[in-house]
């Protein structure tokens, strides 16, 4: 098995996946409106699923979603990761927020020190993210990360707007990165 490293900011801890994970996981997955977006509600048997393909992606590629958690409690309140699943262009950086987490920048913060040690550890960039255009929340994000549209496009049957990140070293994410370790 490929162990995910921990990384850290200023409020938050990410890690690889664990079995305590999964009931966070299986409440956004199976109960949030924000699934919408990413084609509806799924049923907990696909929920686990899911989580347990999660934890087989970092053994594959080396990366993977990592597990949020705020660095005083404890408690996860999103995944934030590179993905790079069956006929996708590229590695992706993707994140979700369990509900109740989201407009606190906690996707910022995780989005910020993943795309840095994606391109510093893995050589990863840059990296892009594919983002349903009725996800106005993440086509928000990836613009204040600095990403731009680079086109439009069908992407496992979903029509996504492909963002591209920036590069790592690239100025604007390095200040980025530094005021969210700091």
């Amino acid at each position: 098995m490929t162990p995910a490293p921990t990384l850290s900011t200023a409020r938050l801890v990410l890690r690889g996946p664990e079995k305590r994970d999964l009931a966070a996981f299986t409440a956004w997955a199976t109960r949030s409106a924000r699934m919408e977006t990413l084609g509806g509600a799924v049923s907990e048997r696909d929920a686990w699923r899911g989580f347990i393909a999660g934890i087989g992606h970092w053994n594959w590629h080396g990366y993977g979603f990592f597990t949020v958690t705020e660095k005083d409690t404890g408690v996860a309140t999103g995944r934030v990761g590179v993905l790079n699943h069956i006929e996708w262009p590229q590695p992706e950086m993707a994140w979700h927020m369990f509900d109740g987490f989201e407009g606190k920048s906690y996707a910022f913060e995780a989005a910020c020190v993943v795309r840095e040690w994606a391109g510093r550890t893995l050589g990863l960039e840059p990296l892009i993210s594919l983002i349903a255009p009725s996800n106005t929340r993440s086509l928000s994000l990836a613009t204040r990360l600095g990403a731009t549209e680079e086109r439009r496009d069908v992407i496992d049957g979903e029509n996504v707007i492909v963002m591209r990140h920036l590069a790592h070293d690239n100025p604007r994410a390095t200040a980025q990165a530094a005021g969210a370790i700091s």
